[in-house]
């Protein structure tokens, strides 16, 4: 059983600088790389998390050696990989359908299973993929068994990845080393967050892997060596956007130290989106600071290319003066949780007035009062309860231990953040 937690409310507008940790995005595609590459790489200021916690100890179990750095960070060593081995996902995307493809190479029988939650999200598009690239695979979902002879034949595949951006950056990325490489075709509805598939071209190419692409339904990966190197990981943007929140329901100032000017982390997103809410936004050298107004404007936006920031678009709409309305999100139904339905569900039973659409939700201002604000074992639906209790006196987020998928101490860098209220 979990212990709910009483979410802080602010005594006044925050005031705060909040160093964030490292991109989970980032730190698990360069394990991934690191792993497969022609030497030893160092990865710099990587995000320690649950997820990230989960790829190295499966690299690891198959014959990657990952030594923790004096400086926080990890240095990697690749090795055959080899089986048999047990691959515990979580509940992490990024480890069921970054791993399968990379463990194709591997000599040996292995398994992957993960969290209760994590055998519903969807994984038959990585799968069936893999078989036509010349994979074995025994089973559609979690949990399955791959059995790997050493190496994989490569080649073409037509995918419908409208259900998850992850299907095609797990292909990607250790495409380079299958024996004809691979190229991958999109038939479907549009890729939901292409900025993350241009965030695997872009780690792709720094370590000398030859990718060709049309940017949005066709992506070629050349056979070749990847390079070792050493990798700086950027912070998670899209964990720094709760704290950003937390200035734009106060009215207070919120510092993130180390906003890159130039990007591929959709979260960068968050930028336009709080200015369109009324928001002062400034990025200097200081970092991105975000101002909020006296009172929240609603917004009509479409999230497609940066969807992981629906749960704190929700709670600032929650917050706000005037109709939300937020599209092109249907792919989140099969994320962590539902995530549509379950918005829905916790900003109504807190006196809110949402509903859900074909491919998003609309919410209507009105009054909130306290309560239960349900997780469903998800980090973003935690923390948007977080957001929304800073203002709202009474609301206890069932489990916040979730939150440590991505934020190893959202609890304790909340509260620290909550010393500059006033």
């Amino acid at each position: 059983m979990t212990q709910h937690w009483s979410a802080p409310s602010a005594p006044g507008p925050v005031h705060s600088t909040v160093p964030v940790p490292g991109s989970k995005s980032i730190t698990n595609r360069a394990l991934v790389l690191a792993a497969l590459a022609e030497g030893p790489s160092a990865v710099h200021a990587p995000l320690r998390s649950r997820d990230t916690a989960l790829m190295a100890k499966a690299l690891t179990s198959l014959g990657v050696g990952i030594t923790d750095r004096a400086d926080g960070g990890w240095d990697v060593t690749p090795g055959a990989l080899r089986g048999p081995a047990d691959v515990d996902c979580g509940l992490a995307g990024t480890v069921m359908r970054f791993l399968p493809p990379a463990a194709a190479l591997a000599e040996g029988e292995i398994r992957f299973d993960g969290d209760p939650h994590a055998r519903v999200r969807p994984m038959s598009t990585v799968l069936e993929a893999l078989r036509g690239l010349g994979a074995e695979v025994e089973g559609d979902a979690l949990p399955f068994t791959l059995r790997g002879t050493g190496s994989l034949a490569g080649g073409e595949v037509t995918i419908d990845a409208s259900g998850s951006s992850q299907f095609v950056s797990g292909l990607l990325l250790s495409a380079a080393r299958y024996d004809k490489g691979v190229t991958v075709r999109h038939a479907g509805k549009p890729v939901p967050s292409l900025p993350h598939i241009d965030m695997t071209v872009q780690t792709l190419r720094s370590v000398g892997v030859a990718v060709e692409t049309d940017g949005t339904s066709t992506w070629h990966v050349e056979p070749g060596p990847i390079a070792a190197r050493t990798w700086h990981v950027e912070p998670d943007l899209s964990n720094a956007t709760v704290f950003l929140a937390a200035a734009a329901v106060t009215g207070g100032e919120v510092t993130i130290p180390g906003w890159p000017a130039e990007t591929t982390q959709p979260g960068d997103a968050v930028r336009g989106i709080l200015t369109r809410m009324g928001c002062s936004v400034e990025l200097s050298e200081r970092g991105l600071t975000v101002r909020g107004p006296a009172k929240l404007s609603g917004v009509d936006i479409d999230l497609r290319d940066e969807s992981e920031l629906t749960p704190t678009v929700v709670a600032l709409a929650a917050l706000a003066e005037g109709r939300t309305v937020i599209r092109g999100v249907a792919h989140i139904r099969g994320h962590e949780t539902d995530r549509i339905a379950a918005l829905v569900n916790e900003v109504n039973a807190l006196g809110g007035n949402a509903s859900e659409t074909e491919d998003g939700l609309v919410v209507e201002p009105a009054p909130l009062h306290g309560g239960v604000w349900k997780a469903y074992a998800d980090h973003r639906m935690a923390t948007a309860g977080a957001i929304i209790g800073l203002v709202v006196p009474g609301v206890a987020v069932d489990d916040i231990g979730s939150t440590t998928k991505t934020i190893p101490d959202f609890p304790g860098m909340w509260t620290t953040m909550l010393t500059g209220a006033r």
